[in-house]
């Protein structure tokens, strides 16, 4: 059967990436309803830890696509769960600091760009913005499918029913936190009656199977297998692999000629995809950098 590839999903540029930093914004201006909304955000507000434009970016990427029952961003704080524990971002943690994505790089990035006719100008003006990470990488994988030919806001409704329907729950609800994400074997089973089309529930279901089975999507890992191994599956192509690569592989050079928010800040900033050659070996942070300019 022909592949459907999560590329697809965002390629619509600004619809996505543009979309989901607006959604992000709103969602910061957002005034509490009741007396007890206004408390807690006033609670929320008092612990906020004081953040730069680079910290600022990370929570309104990961706000922006939090997913009900796993997630929950406000007051500038962003939480999730994660093996059966709440981490928050900028915590303590191996989990947390995934999460935040790596200074060093960022700061290797920004050296290597800073002279760069495109994205020297990018840099100058939001200097050290980083790669945002995973706390796990079949989960991200699982989302990119559930996103394909979707808007950002109802891939996050499609993640959340599958929360809701496979994922563990805690042992007592905090806040908005609810379940933890589900595991291979229990997206797999659930796969069938989510509310997709047929080929990307097929697509889903034969992830589910082959993290169950093994595959490993995460850090210090093979590259190239894992990016091959993930282009064998229905349903992906290399959007999705590179989109992985990107977030979870932690491949520093990951790049998406394909995804039309790409496409849309290069042709906005006069640049043709020829570029990017001159942006190696840190071709994921000028992505970064493309989607942040929209």
């Amino acid at each position: 059967m022909p592949s459907i590839d999560a590329d697809e999903h965002t390629r619509t540029g600004p619809a996505t990436e543009a979309d989901a930093h607006t959604e992000a914004v709103h969602a910061a201006r957002a005034v509490p309803v009741t007396e007890a909304d206004a408390h807690t955000e006033a609670v929320h507000a008092a612990r906020a830890v004081p953040v730069t434009d680079a910290d600022a970016h990370i929570q309104a990427f990961l706000a922006a696509r939090a997913v009900p029952g796993i997630e929950e961003a406000r007051a500038g704080r962003y939480r999730r769960t994660y093996r059966g524990a709440v981490i928050e971002l900028g915590g303590p943690g191996e989990a947390a600091r995934r999460l935040r994505g790596s200074d060093a790089a960022a700061a290797a990035a920004d050296a290597h760009f800073a002279r760069d006719p495109v994205l020297g100008p990018l840099v100058a003006a939001r200097p050290g913005l980083r790669v945002p990470g995973t706390v796990d990488g079949g989960e991200l994988a699982i989302r990119a499918v559930l996103g394909q030919q979707v808007s950002v806001a109802a891939a996050r409704t499609h993640a959340g029913r599958l929360v809701a329907a496979a994922g563990e729950p805690l042992p007592a609800p905090d806040g908005a936190l609810t379940h933890c994400w589900p595991e291979p074997g229990a997206v797999a089973e659930a796969a069938p009656s989510l509310g997709l089309p047929r080929a990307r529930r097929v697509a889903v279901a034969a992830l589910a199977g082959a993290l169950a089975d093994g595959l490993r999507l995460e850090p210090g890992g093979d590259l190239a297998a894992a990016r091959g191994a993930l282009l064998e599956l229905p349903g992906i192509g290399p959007w999705t692999a590179d989109y992985v690569a990107l977030r979870a592989l932690g491949d520093p050079d990951a790049w998406l000629p394909g995804d039309l928010g790409v496409r849309h800040a290069l042709a906005r900033l006069g640049a043709g995809p020829e570029a990017a050659e001159a942006w190696r070996p840190h071709r994921a942070h000028a992505v970064i950098r493309l989607w942040a300019s929209l």
